[in-house]
């Protein structure tokens, strides 16, 4: 009896050693994993206690990121929430890039909370990139350099075809970076603006003497509106001077207007041999009736003798005139060869 009552007690003291040993073993786990960004935290007073930690690695969150960028923002005198942090990290954000934009916009004295540098994180935006575009503007070609065309071809009033090349100075413009247009907008609007103002010069002389009238002309128009970046300056770069494209389109439409000239004419020349075929048919229909009724003459003389209307001293008087006229008509045609020697 009395070995089996130790056996009874000694049993409860055992299974509190084990749980107390499981405890142990889990805290030297835990301490040996956390205790150096822990230690970080607390010297940098980045404010992440250590069963934070232990919480984040249940939410499938790398501590150590979270703990950098709270090391980061802390030693450049911003105030995080670690809450926030870590959700921004699960919806798939950049926490790193968008701590990096929030030192570089404080210290360049721009207005950019970590609300709105989450949001721009987001929306697929580079918000690092934007705050330096912002604070160091950035210059952009039109046309780009990756695009067929190396020039922008204008026509001013005059015919002359100018081929130009402009910069353009932009700036970020935080407030409507998510949802403003992007550079492929402003390199757009920048050409149509700079083909506007070389059609809208007199001759093509008035835009060599003075290119900047175009820059202030596309500037006066406010391109950057509904953009994402804001305009500073446009500064044509090159300019020259194209084809005489007044000049092509009168000689094309000269060309054009004696094709047309050269169809109606055929048109007019077809309708003429049709009108002298058709005549000539005519003129041979006449002439089968003429032969036809010539026909008819002997007939109606054969008839006429039958009827005792014609004798035949009628008849020979007939051949007599006849042949009377066939030689006048022989002796005329000889005085007109005579007379015209081109005739012969």
């Amino acid at each position: 009896m009395s070995k089996s009552y130790v056996l009874l007690a000694s049993a409860p003291q055992t299974a509190l050693f084990v749980v107390l040993g499981l405890l142990a073993l889990v805290f030297l786990i835990v301490l040996f994993k956390y205790v150096g960004l822990y230690v970080q935290a607390v010297l940098a007073r980045a404010e992440v206690g250590l069963f934070d930690m232990v919480a984040m690695s249940l939410r499938k969150v790398p501590p150590a990121l979270i703990v950098r960028a709270k090391i980061t923002a802390v030693q450049a005198g911003l105030t995080t929430n670690t809450r926030d942090v870590e959700a921004h990290y699960l919806a798939g954000g950049n926490v790193l890039n968008v701590i990096r934009a929030l030192i570089a916009a404080h210290r360049a004295g721009l207005q950019l909370d970590f609300k709105m540098a989450t949001g721009i994180d987001l929306a697929g935006r580079d918000v690092l990139d934007a705050i330096q575009t912002s604070v160091n503007p950035k210059v952009i070609d039109c046309p780009a350099k990756d695009r067929g065309d190396s020039t922008i071809a204008a026509v001013a009033k005059d015919g002359i075809q100018l081929l130009s090349r402009a910069r353009v100075t932009v700036r970020t413009n935080l407030p409507q970076l998510v949802g403003g247009a992007t550079e492929e907008t402003v390199i757009a609007r920048v050409g149509e603006g700079i083909v506007a103002a070389i059609g809208a010069a007199q001759t093509y002389k008035d835009v060599l003497e003075a290119p900047n009238r175009i820059s202030q002309t596309v500037l006066s128009r406010g391109l950057d509106a509904g953009t994402a970046f804001e305009i500073l300056s446009i500064d044509i770069a090159d300019i020259n001077v194209g084809e005489n494209v007044g000049a092509k389109l009168q000689a094309d439409q000269a060309e054009a207007n004696k094709r047309m000239a050269q169809a109606q004419a055929e048109v007019r020349r077809a309708m003429a041999v049709a009108q002298e075929q058709e005549n000539q048919a005519k003129v041979m229909e006449n002439r089968a009736k003429v032969v036809e009724n010539e026909a008819q003459v002997p007939l109606a003389m054969a008839d006429a003798f039958r009827a005792g209307k014609l004798g035949i001293l009628d008849y020979y008087r007939f051949r007599n005139i006849e042949a009377d006229t066939e030689m006048r008509k022989s002796i005329s045609e000889k005085d007109h060869l005579a007379d015209d020697p081109k005739a012969t």
